[in-house]
């Protein structure tokens, strides 16, 4: 039916439709808050959960314990997280994702802000993984506020972007806490990460947009069981998240045990350079961004044998006495790692034809998983065999991450002749 003019006057102050300039301009200025408040978030809460990995010398010194009695700071938080992951991601599907983000870090960060006042290790590893589980809000949440939120061209730039602020935050964190940890022990140092993650939660509050697609959903936990189920079922997914698992072992248990023989001869850094180590992190944004190319070239499972090669080069030349040579492995174990990561990571959305959210929640179970185990057995092996036993364990998954690949790549070829 034709609209009809009637003449009536225009209204001061009346909403008027928006112009498609004016619409553009708001839709831009959305997706940068939204950008924005995502990278804080990131950094925020990546810098807590590796908040004590730099410290760990400091903390065995301090309560009197061995390296893998004090590596449980980290492994009892990232445990918390891979068990709390899917669970909070059906939350956030009842509840939204703004409020699941929001009350997961302000709990997160209050946690910090005890950590300083832990009166014994026991305390510590307590605190750490109720911080870990509150700490599983965000990834259970945050790719799903950005898939709903920001139209399809501009995901893939603000996934990036909230990735670069895990990138950033884990590795700011660990340097913080080394340099405070030098004048004001470890105590002072988990308190500046603790008021840093909260400057950066305040600014997440106040750039947030408002969620506008968000429609929540039942509580199904049987539905989200079946999905488990059908996900564990395919070898294609299981592999890949088995490879994912191995790589972040080999690459937790490096940065978990690299600050205590970092600190001792015939290197003997101080707490501040052992902490500024982990600035090598960000050969990983580098290696990872290349990923995408390298699979281009070489495919997957070349782009795995390559990081695997890669990440064993550089453990073996991390058993040199030299420092420079050890500071070179380490690039090349963080390149490596962060490639592998990246290409598992990403075939595990390629791979699975429903449900990738819960898909993408089991890899980074299994990643979580690695964490805890590569940092706790690798702490073992350093307190009962030194360094040496560390890279050994650390061949040993590699190998398996290669026997992985290697039984994919049969596999694939005996379909291709069939």
């Amino acid at each position: 039916m034709p609209s009809v003019d009637t003449g009536a006057p225009v209204t001061p102050g009346a909403s008027q439709p928006s112009s498609p300039a004016t619409a553009a301009a708001r839709s831009g200025r959305h997706r940068a808050r939204a950008n924005l408040a995502l990278f804080a978030l990131g950094l925020a809460t990546f810098a807590l959960l590796f908040s004590t990995q730099a410290l760990l010398p400091a903390l065995s010194a301090d309560f009197a314990v061995t390296p893998d009695a004090a590596s449980w700071t980290i492994s009892a938080a990232t445990i918390a997280l891979a068990v709390c992951v899917l669970p909070l991601s059906m939350l956030s599907e009842r509840f939204g994702r703004q409020r699941l983000m929001t009350v997961s870090v302000t709990v997160a960060v209050g946690l910090a802000l005890a950590l300083p006042f832990a009166p014994d290790l026991g305390w510590l590893i307590a605190l750490r993984a109720v911080q870990g589980a509150a700490i599983a809000g965000v990834p259970a949440s945050a790719m799903a506020y950005l898939s709903e939120e920001l139209p399809p061209k501009a995901l893939v730039g603000a996934i990036g972007l909230f990735v670069a602020g895990n990138s950033v935050g884990g590795m700011s964190g660990r340097i913080v806490t080394g340099w405070v940890a030098e004048g004001h022990g470890w105590r002072g140092a988990l308190l500046a990460v603790g008021v840093l993650a909260a400057v950066c939660v305040v600014v997440f509050r106040l750039l947030l947009p408002r969620a506008r697609n968000f429609t929540p959903a039942p509580l199904e936990p049987r539905a989200l069981a079946r999905t488990v189920r059908g996900h564990l079922a395919n070898p294609l997914l299981v592999r890949l998240y088995t490879i994912g698992l191995l790589l972040m072992a080999v690459f937790g248990a490096v940065y978990t045990v690299v600050g205590y023989r970092l600190v001792a001869e015939p290197f003997g850094l101080s707490q501040g350079l052992v902490g500024s180590i982990f600035a090598i992190y960000l050969v990983g944004t580098v290696s990872s961004a290349a990923a995408g190319k390298l699979v281009a070239r070489l495919g997957r499972r070349g782009t795995l044998y390559l990081a695997i090669g890669t990440t064993a080069a550089g453990l073996l030349l991390t058993l040199s006495a030299e420092l420079a040579a050890v500071l070179l492995g380490l690039v090349l174990v963080t390149a490596g790692f962060f490639a592998g990561h990246a290409t598992a990571s990403s075939a595990v959305s390629r791979t699975a034809t429903t449900a990738r959210a819960q898909a993408s929640a089991l890899y980074q179970m299994a990643y979580y998983v690695g964490s805890s185990l590569g940092g706790t057995l690798g702490a073992l092996a350093f307190h009962g065999g030194g360094w040496a036993a560390t890279i050994a364990l650390c061949l040993v998954a590699l190998a398996a991450a290669t026997g992985v690949t290697l039984y994919a790549t049969r596999r694939a070829l005996r379909l291709a002749a069939a």
